[in-house]
């Protein structure tokens, strides 16, 4: 399950050592720590990493082929995730270690900035592989924090992105080695922990309003 640490001015949650899904005892947990993060004080920001092979292999599909009568609940659930994690008052960065796919990459996408280890692990969308379309919520998200080409290509053909693929792309913004990935991340959102407040809060919420709004709706999460 995920921990969260505290180091100087960044908090560091560790999202688990294994792939990380999005079970709903997960998601719970994760809002827990960023419920936290969010009622500190002071100077503050937050990185997120993993530990092992994987960052996140996205949503718990076992558990919801298990669940399929809370489906909407779920998806709605995750969608709240990643509009909190798009909106938080604190500058974000996503520390990505091992593999990130998925809504996993969706989340990461939700982030301020990312590191990616350049030598081994891939960053994929694979929804056009595995017959599962984008709901409206997880489109404008990705439509949001990438450039059309690099959305249009990663969402319609599951390419597989290697570290310094993904940052040619501006998937990531750094690509580095494997034991820089999350001292990067941490001198990053170090850097940046002044930012935190009311004003980049909303700063971010006008940023990405059609977006929050569309991962916010509730009737109709599927289209």
């Amino acid at each position: 399950m995920p921990s969260l640490d505290r180091q100087d001015n960044v908090f560091v949650l560790d999202l688990g050592d294994g792939e990380n899904r999005f079970h709903p005892d997960w998601i719970t947990a994760v809002g827990a720590a960023l419920d936290e993060v969010e009622k500190a004080e002071g100077p503050r920001a937050l990185v997120t990493a993993a530990t092992g092979k994987f960052y996140s292999n996205g949503l718990d599909l076992d558990w919801l082929f298990a669940h399929a009568d809370q489906h909407l609940d779920y998806v709605v659930s995750v969608h709240e995730l990643f509009a909190r994690m798009l909106s938080l008052p604190v500058i974000t960065v996503a520390a990505l270690q091992g593999h990130t796919f998925a809504a996993g990459a969706m989340l990461s996408l939700a982030h301020d900035f990312r590191v990616m280890r350049a030598d081994r692990g891939f960053w994929c969308l694979p929804e056009a592989d595995i017959n599962i379309p984008f709901t409206p919520g997880m489109a404008a998200l990705i439509q949001s924090r990438l450039a059309p080409q690099s959305a249009h290509e990663s969402m319609v053909t599951a390419r597989r992105y290697g570290g310094s693929d993904a940052a040619a792309a501006g998937i990531v913004d750094h690509a580095v080695a494997e034991e820089a990935v999350r001292s990067t991340a941490v001198e990053i959102a170090a850097a940046l922990a002044g930012k935190a407040g009311d004003t980049l809060g909303t700063i971010k919420a006008r940023m990405y309003a059609p977006a929050l709004t569309t991962l916010r709706e509730t009737t109709n999460p599927l289209g």
